[in-house]
């Protein structure tokens, strides 16, 4: 399987992404920089979480007008897979891969704290490692997460299964009290309508080596490479 992440000036996990990923596929992975229209042929493209342009418009705003998500929008309208961690899934909304806009944090506060959420479906090459239901503890960072659409692409979302994941208590029962940032129905992580396209706030990237303090992002990136051989 080959791979690309994009890097944008204010990017900060996009070598934690490339390290997750050369350890789950054993291939080297190729770093694309923004201002380039020359995107490399592969099989999954990841956009990583940070805070591209410095977020200095809103998160992901100035980052989904960059030359290369032009090649990663075409990519996406191919068939390939992306991945959209954090600051990246802010992007995929943003250039319209993905509906619904990621808002401020309802407690107007920057989280940085593990968090529980639980495996909505098992039904895609992004999820193929999990169970559905599973309950997981992955990373989150960010300032706007608090993911927000309207009713209806919300109901067609739960009637497409297109909600990935979803923050819960650590029993797996979603609840405000599992909700760190407000985002409507616990939503923290849709796919498109194919879902080949994933948008996820929580960092699989920072909790796949035990090293780090938790390894429940790995069964992402090794299914994810099983699913891509």
């Amino acid at each position: 399987m080959k791979a690309a992440v994009i890097v944008f000036p204010g990017s900060n996990c996009d070598r934690d992404a490339k390290v997750a990923l050369e350890a789950a596929s054993g291939n080297p992975v190729e770093m694309v920089w923004h201002g380039t229209h020359d995107l490399p042929h592969v099989d999954l493209i990841v956009v990583p979480g940070g805070f591209s342009y410095g977020d200095y418009l809103r998160g992901g705003a100035m980052a989904a007008h960059s030359p290369i998500m032009r090649e990663v929008v075409d990519a996406a309208g191919k068939g390939v897979p992306v991945l959209g961690i954090c600051n990246g899934f802010q992007v995929l909304t943003e250039c319209g891969l993905l509906p619904g806009v990621l808002m401020r944090n309802a407690t107007l506060k920057f989280v940085c704290k593990p968090v529980h959420v639980r495996v909505e479906t098992s039904q895609s090459l992004f999820t193929s490692g999990y169970e559905e239901g599973q309950v997981v503890e992955i990373p989150i960072a960010h300032n706007e997460g608090n993911y927000f659409a309207d009713e209806a692409t919300l109901d067609a979302l739960e009637a497409e299964g297109r909600i990935a994941f979803r923050y819960t208590t650590p029993a797996g029962k979603v609840s405000e009290d599992g909700n760190p940032n407000g985002s409507i129905r616990n939503i923290a992580g849709i796919f498109n309508e194919t879902k080949s396209v994933l948008g996820m706030m929580p960092h699989p990237e920072r909790a796949a080596d035990e090293l780090h303090g938790g390894s429940d992002g790995k069964a992402m990136f090794r299914g994810m490479v099983e699913a891509l051989t």
